[in-house]
């Protein structure tokens, strides 16, 4: 029985891995997702056709393909629609298909799709042999066990999926640097990662943000595995109130709930881990992002957005880990140049079935026009021949012995009608010929020369940047993201008193207030009789502070590392902050 278990586990294992939630390193698609925009293909649903139900293609999905949660993949085909999910979407959607906020998608009989332009090519050339097929789930109908993709999809949209004992999660990148990167490697095989980095900046995330050092990135592009310190957009604006400041956020790190963080900064607000913040709004419509975080007159903006980096995610980690099917059925962790050389290898593969699929039919139709030139030329014969023959039968079977013809040839000449036979229209057939044999020559030269197929993929790599390809979103600024407790802690004025006794405090200069005449003063610490205010110093929370004792040593700290203390209260014993000898005394 164990043993059963065992094995069951394993099929199911890798029934998850194949059939569920990894991407094929050569399409990039999940067979969900890869299933979706086939049915979609099937069904006519191009951008230059109309919008259909998301409840019909659900169900075309799966009745031919996908017999599993309708939930499921309608979740797919949204987040294909998705342009905060995806960062060239594949899904031209019309309706409610969710928001950055976490809002989910209409239902599906609400809402309308239709393929993007860009996911026509991944789907170019289907139709010429260009990829393997299966039967389906029940042997009715078959499907494409891959997709031809003349994109670079695992890459250009990433990936995301959690399957038995391991996970993917690839970040999407900008088609321009993706189709250079190609282009480079197609020109230079021996390429390195650093020539690669060179070219491909880092990861372009649809939801923009700011990328904080280049080590995660090259980790991640040379091992396949790297973490990535993403913040948000974030700027400070001088508000309409004079002497306040807000704090506008205009773009998020990938993946992060607009919604869930403006609550996350209302909670931290409101129990005084984040300080300094006297309005939050959310102002985002149509037009794009934008946070509205109001501050207090005194608040330090550059200390509060520190605050927020590293108490929210405003500052996320993306967890690289390039896993993906190789072959269609073998999980690996990829690097970014053996992701690059596997889609390469793809493409020569889709591009030579394509040109002998071409070759083919080249030849098929060279075969018929050389039966049509041999019916016309000797025309008057042909006619007769076909006349004497008293069945459809008998006169292909004649014209097939008398003039050396195949079966295809000779039907080619019974359909032939009599308008071909005009002086014109045997020009036409001439020239036909001629450029059949040119396809026929430059598809030949094609599958002989290797270099000849690199070359298109090139010109491929060329045409898709012109005709996809934008700026990048997402920029790369130096830094590792890591907060200290200078970029915390606010820049203020402070006193600090050190009493004979070895007592310290630290409380604001404006405690204290000037005497006038006939006032009373302020009330100052309270004091054993036998201690008495040795040092009263004036210094910023930044400022360095040296401590010298009778033994003739010398500490070091920061001001703002002196314990806060209220006005009357004595403070904190010095030995509490420096590591003393026993003797030794601050003097």
């Amino acid at each position: 029985i164990e043993n059963e278990m065992r094995g069951a586990y394993l099929d199911y294992s890798m029934s998850v891995i194949v059939q569920r939630a990894l991407p094929d390193v050569r399409d990039g698609m999940k067979p969900v997702q890869r299933r979706i925009l086939y049915g979609m293909h099937e069904m006519g649903l191009r951008r230059s056709g109309r919008h259909r139900k998301s409840a019909g293609i659900v169900g075309e999905v799966l009745k031919n393909f996908h017999p599993h949660s309708d939930t499921a993949v309608y979740d797919a085909l949204a987040r294909m629609a998705q342009s905060w999910s995806l960062r060239y979407p594949l899904i031209d959607g019309q309706g409610n298909f969710g928001s950055i906020d976490g809002d989910p998608p209409a239902a599906m009989r609400y809402t309308e799709a239709r393929m993007a332009e860009i996911t026509e090519e991944l789907l170019r050339d289907i139709d010429k042999n260009t990829v393997d097929y299966r039967p389906n789930y029940d042997d009715s109908l078959r499907e494409p066990t891959v997709l031809p993709a003349r994109l670079p999809a695992l890459l250009l949209n990433g990936a995301a999926g959690i399957a038995v004992g391991m996970a993917t999660n690839i970040p999407p990148h900008n088609l321009g640097e993706l189709c250079d990167a190609i282009t480079f490697l197609v020109d230079n095989p021996e390429g390195t990662v650093e020539d690669l980095l060179k070219i491909v900046q880092g990861p372009d995330f649809p939801t923009g943000g700011i990328i904080l050092g280049r080590e995660g990135i090259k980790q991640a592009y040379a091992t396949g595995k790297g973490r990535v310190v993403v913040r948000a957009k974030a700027m400070v604006e001088e508000a309409a109130r004079s002497n306040r400041f807000q704090i506008i956020v205009t773009e998020l790190p990938y993946q992060v709930n607009k919604s869930t963080l403006v609550e996350k900064i209302a909670a931290l607000v409101k129990e005084g881990t984040v300080d300094g913040i006297s309005d939050l709004r959310d102002e985002s419509d149509r037009n794009g992002m934008r946070i509205v975080i109001e501050l207090k007159r005194e608040a330090q903006p550059r200390k509060v957005l520190n605050n927020l980096f590293k108490h929210t995610a405003m500052q996320s980690t993306f967890g690289v880990n390039m896993l993906a099917l190789v072959d269609g059925r073998q999980p690996r962790v990829l690097t970014l140049k053996r992701t690059m050389q596997l889609f390469i290898e793809h493409r020569q593969d889709v591009i030579r079935r394509r040109s002998l699929f071409e070759l083919e039919k080249a030849r098929q139709r060279a075969h018929i026009l050389e039966g049509l030139r041999i019916a016309l030329d000797h025309i008057d014969e042909v006619i007769t021949t076909i006349r004497n023959s008293r069945t459809t039968e008998s006169a292909r079977g004649n014209l097939m012995k008398a003039y050396s013809l195949s079966e295809a040839q000779a039907n080619a000449i019974l359909d032939i009608r009599l308008a071909r036979l005009a002086q014109l229209e045997r020009r036409k057939i001439d020239d036909e010929y001629k450029e059949i044999q040119k396809q026929i020559q430059a598809l030949e030269a094609l599958l002989a020369d290797e270099q000849k197929v690199l070359a298109l993929i090139k010109e491929d790599m060329a045409q898709l940047k012109e005709k996809y390809a934008d700026e990048r979103r997402t920029v790369i600024r130096e830094g590792d993201g890591e907060l200290s407790d200078e970029d915390l802690i606010p820049e203020v004025n402070v006193l600090l008193t050190l009493t004979s006794k070895g007592y310290v405090k630290r409380l604001p200069d404006d405690t204290y207030r000037t005497q006038h005449r006939g006032g009373r003063g302020v009330s100052g610490l309270t004091m054993r009789e036998e201690d008495d205010v040795q040092h009263i110093l004036s210094c910023n929370t930044m400022d360095n502070l040296l401590f010298f004792t009778n033994q003739g040593r010398c500490y070091a700290l920061k001001a703002h590392e002196i314990p806060d203390a209220s006005r009357t209260a004595k403070g904190t014993a010095i030995v509490n902050l420096l590591s003393l000898q026993p003797d030794e005394v601050v003097t």
